[in-house]
């Protein structure tokens, strides 16, 4: 009997999911995003900032924190690291990356998404619940929401107010590329944007934290788990 990250290939081989975690300095949510892969699944294979290896993964997690201390500018420095070059390489042949607050604010910097994460409208830290509305169901990381379904997750940042230009923003409108949009808009995101993906739907960026929201008992919900399963649907089709 095969799991949700394992399925029978033609001949009677096995097929595993492997999804890579990085790690940064002061990266925090590293064990609970690759717990969430587990819980899929799916192996969580750990990769380190400095290392310029994916290590054969099928699907990048770039998890929260305080990357490099967010000197500078949220993700600014991280974009340097050698392991995002090889994600930005893997990204554009098609994995599935997965950017969560400051990996989203990450993957904006190294040019996988566009717009921008500034400081809160009101400039104060936001540690809370939200409920998300599923703006899109064709991504990677979505296709096992239904259109429109409301997703209760944490949501933990002082710098999550997306900001993009308005061509930017009709963009993301005109081609369904608004992944996720807040039903009560908490830190000023234009149009309520909480995550968006790339034009081909394999990239995807979100401010709130689905992977603490994998089981009731450590976290509001387990809406958060249909990202993970979402992406090993993507990663089997293949």
């Amino acid at each position: 009997m095969t799991t949700s990250g394992q399925r029978e290939a033609e001949g009677g081989s096995r097929i595993n999911a492997r999804v890579g975690v990085i790690t940064f300095p002061g990266t925090l949510d590293d064990v609970d995003a690759a717990r969430a892969v587990r819980l899929a699944g799916a192996e969580a294979v750990s990769l380190w900032h400095g290392d310029a290896d994916l290590k054969d993964v099928d699907a990048v997690v770039v998890p929260g924190g305080f990357s490099y201390g967010d000197y500078l500018r949220c993700g600014a420095i991280a974009k340097f690291a050698p392991v995002m070059g090889e994600v930005v390489e893997a990204a554009h042949r098609g994995m599935p990356v997965l950017g969560i607050c400051n990996g989203f604010q990450i993957l904006c910097e190294a040019g996988l998404l566009p717009g921008a994460l500034a400081r809160n409208a009101g400039l104060h830290f936001i540690c809370r619940d939200v409920w998300l509305k599923v703006d899109s169901i064709t991504t990677a990381w979505t296709s096992r929401y239904e259109w429109g379904a409301e997703l209760l997750v944490p949501l933990k940042s002082g710098e999550g107010r997306y900001v993009a230009s308005e061509s930017v923003l009709d963009e993301l409108e005109g081609e369904g590329r608004v992944a996720f949009r807040y039903a009560e808009n908490p830190n000023g995101s234009m149009r309520d944007i909480a995550g968006i993906s790339s034009a081909n739907g394999r990239v995807v960026g979100l401010m709130p934290h689905p992977e603490h929201a994998t089981e009731p008992l450590t976290g509001p919900s387990d809406d958060g788990l249909g990202m993970f399963y979402s992406a090993l649907d993507a990663i089997l089709a293949v």
